[in-house]
């Protein structure tokens, strides 16, 4: 199965996702995926399952409980096919960071136009 066959089920991208923090048991990721995606816990092993064969993650025994953990192995390669068209949007992201600053100072620094005026109902004095 080809990378991105694999990646292109919601269920395995949030296996992924859970296991991106370290290691988890195959009860703990069945528990969050049943409640997320309503699936049962054969259907959740067999994600997990899918995800082993095709090299995205490894298994271990601890006792009675079967560990998961990510293998960078699978998403090295997709990143590097990624890369090559990661210059279409690299300078949107760029300008689009320039923008996002822009507006944080405009809101640090207020104008004269932002400051009240005196004829503000909070700037008038009352007299009694």
């Amino acid at each position: 199965m080809h990378a991105f066959d694999v990646l292109g089920d919601p269920v395995r991208r949030r296996l992924l996702t859970l296991l991106a923090d370290g290691e988890r048991s195959s009860g703990e990721l069945a528990e969050v995926i049943a409640a997320e995606f309503g699936i049962s816990h054969p259907a959740v092993s067999q994600h997990l399952k899918v995800l082993r064969d095709a090299g995205f993650t490894s298994v271990r025994a601890d006792g009675q409980r079967r560990l998961y953990a990510v293998e960078p192995g699978p998403l090295e390669e997709i990143d590097a096919w990624v890369a090559q068209f990661r210059h279409f949007w690299t300078q949107r992201l760029d300008a689009l960071g320039t923008e996002l600053h822009r507006g944080a100072r405009d809101r640090r620094a207020p104008t004269r136009a932002d400051a009240p005026s005196s004829d503000s109902p909070h700037h008038r004095r009352t007299t009694r």
